[in-house]
């Protein structure tokens, strides 16, 4: 009986030992609070930018928040990473099953949300410099490239008519009163003729609209706003 070995008895501190306990102190929280702050900034900065830079038809600001969570959440996500090489592991196969559905209709949209990422990642990796000078320069290329563009917004003109004739008249008439004017689509049916034209004004004035609403043959005419897209 004297030949067996005792049995160390489990202490209380024992109990909490756990590599869960270490990880804790793994990332300093002066070190999270700085770096949630100036991903709070910058994001704040391409959510500026984003808003400048708007083209479409009636702007949400719900993607704009986006942007700024986004890099928010990617400084988190790095800072989690680098302290553990194990978590990094993990983290890219729980990453690889997530499928965004959200179709993204602008390409420009794309770049703003690589811009976040990459910003949440370059100041989880400390690189406070390359973050706000990489930043301040992407805001000023696209403040002054995607504002950059030509002055005379595109439209869209649904033209109503009945025949060949009154089409005829409504594209001879617009020719006229726009610098330029494109078909889109067209729907023919017997006694009906739709008309999607493209058209970009001279003006601001679209008082032609009212006058092709009055000639004969044409039951309605609306004119709306372009972005680019056409479905």
């Amino acid at each position: 009986m004297t030949g067996r070995k005792r049995r160390n008895p489990m202490g209380f501190g024992d109990v909490f030992k756990s590599s869960f306990l270490e990880n804790i102190t793994s990332v300093s929280i002066l070190d999270m609070v700085i770096a949630l702050l100036l991903a709070f900034g910058i994001g704040m900065l391409i959510f500026f930018v984003y808003k400048k830079t708007y083209s479409g038809v009636m702007y949400a600001p719900g993607f704009g928040v986006t942007l700024v969570v986004l890099t928010m959440i990617t400084t988190v996500v790095i800072l989690a990473v680098t302290s553990n090489v194990v978590l990094s592991l993990g983290m890219v196969g729980a990453l690889s099953i997530v499928r965004f559905r959200a179709a993204i209709k602008d390409p420009l949209d794309i770049a703003f949300l690589f811009w976040s990422i990459a910003v949440g990642i370059v100041l989880a990796a400390g690189m406070l410099p390359l973050a706000l000078i990489g930043s301040i320069f992407i805001g000023v290329m696209l403040l002054v490239f995607v504002n950059r563009k030509s002055h005379v917004h595109p439209y869209i003109l649904i033209v109503q008519c009945d025949g060949h004739d009154s089409e005829v008249k409504v594209r001879e008439f617009m020719e006229k009163q726009v610098k330029k004017c494109v078909v889109k689509s067209k729907v023919a049916q017997p006694g009906h003729v739709e008309l999607n034209l493209e058209v970009r004004m001279k003006d601001d004035n679209a008082d032609f609209v009212n006058i092709l609403s009055e000639m004969d043959g044409v039951s309605s005419a609306s004119l709306v706003s372009f972005n680019g897209e056409y479905l």
